[in-house]
């Protein structure tokens, strides 16, 4: 699967950005899908992941009640809606998609097989 995320950007804090992930080259809706993010200096970390179906979605505690995770297995495309974002989230955000290994999404990068580029999100105050 090649994966292509788009959609970061430069915002003030408060404000909102839509990321995208377009797949391609494989069966888009057999994986599981993950947002990731790096700060520098810090190790990548979980924000948002959605099931191949599409039914269950999960957020890291700093995602909850601002980002929203959903996918399109139409289009093969998942999308991070990004609100009331905040200094902190500036990141380079990473999709990332694995096989439905387990009963849940998986919260760490190795559990995801195939990754994009990355898109840098900067959130100034």
């Amino acid at each position: 699967v090649q994966l292509q995320a788009s959609g970061g950007g430069l915002v003030q804090a408060g404000g909102s950005l839509r990321l995208s992930c377009a797949a391609s080259g494989r069966t888009f809706i057999g994986y599981d899908m993950g947002w990731f993010r790096q700060a520098p200096g810090k190790e990548r970390e979980f924000v948002a992941g959605i099931r191949y179906s599409g039914g269950s979605t999960y957020y890291a505690n700093s995602a909850k009640g601002r980002f929203t995770i959903s996918r399109d297995n139409a289009k093969d495309t998942v999308y991070l809606q990004m609100n009331s974002l905040k200094p902190e989230d500036t990141a380079v955000y990473y999709c990332a998609a694995g096989p439905p290994k387990y009963s849940t999404v998986v919260t760490t990068p190795r559990g995801y097989d195939y990754w994009g580029q990355g898109t840098l999100v900067t959130v100034s105050s």
